[in-house]
């Protein structure tokens, strides 16, 4: 499956944007997709997944009650809505899906080209 992510750009603090990612290929029903994100000089560090019903969903304590993620198998898309954005939310966001269990570490078989979130204080 080809992956690619969009939605980035640059807010201010406490704003909101929402990020998408569009699945080609392979039944984008089939994967679990998640989100990652890196920060310069930081390593790649998970935000959230959702599993391939849609349901349950996983989400980094750093986001929690701020992120949404959510799909929408018809499109062959997955989202992540980031509200009350705060500076350190800062980096490069990646979507990424597997077939696998574990939904936290990077181990995921495909990957989009990621798309730069900027949020200003």
């Amino acid at each position: 499956v080809q992956l690619q992510a969009s939605g980035g750009g640059l807010v201010q603090a406490g704003g909101s944007l929402r990020l998408s990612c569009s699945a080609s290929g392979r039944s984008f029903s089939a994967y679990t997709v998640g989100w990652f994100r890196q920060a310069p000089g930081k390593e790649r560090e998970f935000v959230a997944a959702i599993r391939q019903s849609g349901e349950p969903r996983f989400y980094a304590d750093s986001v929690k009650g701020r992120f949404t993620i959510s799909r929408d198998n018809r499109k062959n898309t997955g989202y992540l809505q980031m509200d009350s954005l705060k500076p350190e939310d800062t980096a490069v966001y990646y979507c990424a899906a597997q077939a696998g269990a574990d939904v936290t570490l990077p181990n995921y078989g495909y990957w989009g080209q990621g798309t730069q979130v900027t949020v200003s204080s």
